[in-house]
């Protein structure tokens, strides 16, 4: 199944068109907090290991979803790079939802293998981020 993705513009138009759309932040609860889209929810695919150092899949992420949001609601799916959303947009998919779209670039931007920034995201673009 393929999950239409969109750039952070396009992402800041449908979240202002008054459709109703709402902006899913995967990332952790730490990297929300540090800054996010304004009006977002925060629901971690992956949450930190209570047993060592890393990240763990969310056992509970679909669960926690469909308490937020209908089946049918217009979600935008967002992290750090896009690489966790896109898998979250999948899962969404996958399970019923059918207005799923991901925001390729995440909130930072996608990295080369050295670490340089080749598709800037949502804050290296200049659009409004919050850490209210």
């Amino acid at each position: 199944m393929t999950i239409h993705r969109i750039e952070p513009e396009e992402a800041q138009a449908f979240l202002d068109s008054g459709e109703g759309y709402t902006y899913l932040d995967v990332r952790t609860a730490e990297e929300f907090a540090a800054g996010h889209v304004p009006d977002s929810i925060n629901i971690p695919i992956l949450v930190r290991n209570p047993a060592g150092p890393g990240l763990q899949p969310n056992s509970e992420f679909l669960g926690q979803v469909q308490e937020k949001l209908a089946q049918d609601s217009k979600v935008i799916t967002g992290c750090l790079r896009g690489g966790r959303s896109l898998k979250a947009a999948e899962i969404l998919t996958e399970n019923g939802y059918t207005n799923i779209v991901d925001m390729r670039g995440g909130y930072d931007g996608e990295v080369d293998p050295t670490g340089a920034v080749v598709f800037p995201g949502w804050a290296r673009r200049g659009l409004p981020t919050t850490t209210e």
